[in-house]
C-alpha cells in the first residue's frame, strides 16, 4: 500500500477552493464570500476547511459573530500564489476562446496618448479594412502603470499592449516599433523660435512644463541632470494637449518626445535638440505563453508597418 505524502495531498486542491480562499479575503466574512460566489455559507465553509486539511495550516481567523475574518499569514501567503493561479485561468479562458473564434472575436489593445494620437488612426484603418470580423476594443492605460497593465495582460484582459521599452522582467514579450526623438517645444514669439535647433545649455533658464507622472518625462529631466542641469519645471499635467497650450500662452517650454506634439500648431515652433537625448522606444507587448490569434498577429505586423512608414519623418 503506499502512502500518499503531504504533496501528493495538493493535487487534491480545486480552482474552487482557491476561489472560496479569495473572496473571503476580499468579503471579510463567509456570508459576503457566499453571496459573491453564489454559494451557501456552509458551502464556503467547508472549502476553506478543505483547502486548511490538504496545506496542513491554518488559513483564517475566525473571531466569531459578526466581526470580520482574516487570514493568517499562511492564508496569506497562500493567497499570493491563489491570486496568480486565478489570473492564469482566466488568461487560459481567453485563450481558448481567441483559438476558437480565429479570425472573429475580440483583440482588446492598451494604448496611451501619442500613441492614439499618430499611430493609431492609420493602423486602425487597415486593420478595420483586412480583418472586418474581429471587433476592436482600445482601452487607455497609463504608460507608466507597469503592474496594471502587466496584471491585465496576464488575465486576458488584454491582448497586446503599446509599451516603452524597456520590457519589465516577467512574462511579457515584444517587439520595437519606432524610435521617437526628443524635441524642445516653445512659444512662436520665444526667442529660440527663430532657430531650427537648441542645446541643452540652452533649457538652463527656462521655464518647464512637463508631465505630471509619465515616464517620458522622467527619462527627459534625468538626461539634464546628467548633463549637469537641473531642469526648472513651472507647471505639470499628463494631457498632452494641456502641457502645449500651456507652451502656446507663453507659460513656459515643454521638453517632450515628438509623437507628443501636434506639430501643425502655429502657436508653437519645435526644435531639435544638440546634443540629443536618447529617444524613447516605442514597442508593442503581450504574453510571451499565452496564445496569440490570428488577428493579434496581424495587428502586430500592421503596427510595424505603419510605424516604420512614419520613422523617417521623425528622424528628418
Amino acid at each position: 500500500m503506499t502512502s500518499i505524502t503531504r504533496s501528493d495531498s495538493w493535487l487534491g486542491i480545486e480552482f474552487r477552493h482557491l476561489a472560496a480562499l479569495e473572496a473571503v479575503a476580499r468579503c471579510g466574512t463567509f456570508g459576503r464570500a457566499a453571496e459573491a460566489l453564489g454559494y451557501t455559507q456552509s458551502a464556503v465553509s467547508q472549502q476553506i476547511a478543505a483547502l486548511e486539511r490538504i496545506v496542513g495550516e491554518k488559513l483564517v481567523d475566525r473571531p466569531g459573530g459578526p466581526r470580520r475574518v482574516s487570514l493568517t499569514e499562511a492564508g496569506a501567503l497562500l493567497l499570493r500564489h491563489a491570486e496568480a493561479i486565478n489570473a492564469r485561468f482566466a488568461a487560459a479562458q481567453a485563450d481558448m476562446s481567441a483559438l476558437r473564434e480565429g479570425e472573429t472575436g475580440t483583440l482588446r489593445v492598451g494604448i496611451y496618448q501619442s500613441v492614439g494620437a499618430r499611430i493609431l488612426p492609420t493602423l486602425m484603418r487597415r486593420f478595420v479594412a483586412d480583418w472586418p470580423g474581429v471587433e476592436l476594443q482600445l482601452v487607455e492605460v497609463n504608460s507608466d502603470s507597469e503592474p496594471e497593465v502587466v496584471s491585465r495582460i496576464e488575465t486576458g484582459d488584454l491582448d497586446l499592449a503599446f509599451w516603452i521599452l524597456p520590457l519589465p522582467e516577467g512574462p511579457l514579450a515584444g517587439i520595437e516599433l519606432i524610435s521617437d526623438p526628443y524635441v524642445l517645444v516653445v512659444p512662436a514669439g520665444h526667442p529660440l523660435a527663430q532657430r531650427t535647433r537648441a542645446g541643452l545649455e540652452d533649457l538652463d533658464d527656462l521655464l518647464l512644463i512637463g508631465n505630471q507622472t509619465c515616464r517620458t518625462t522622467v527619462i527627459a529631466e534625468d538626461a539634464l541632470r546628467a548633463a549637469g542641469l537641473e531642469p526648472h519645471v513651472g507647471f505639470r499635467s499628463d494631457d498632452n494637449g494641456t502641457v502645449q497650450n500651456l507652451v502656446a500662452a507663453g507659460l513656459g517650454a515643454a521638453l517632450v518626445a515628438l509623437l507628443a506634439v501636434d506639430t501643425a500648431d502655429e502657436r508653437v515652433r519645435v526644435l531639435d535638440l544638440l546634443p540629443s537625448i536618447p529617444p524613447r522606444r516605442i514597442a508593442i507587448a503581450w504574453h510571451r505563453d499565452r496564445h496569440r490569434s490570428p488577428g493579434a498577429r496581424a495587428f502586430v505586423e500592421l503596427a510595424e508597418q505603419v510605424c516604420a512608414e512614419l520613422q523617417p519623418a521623425l528622424a528628418a
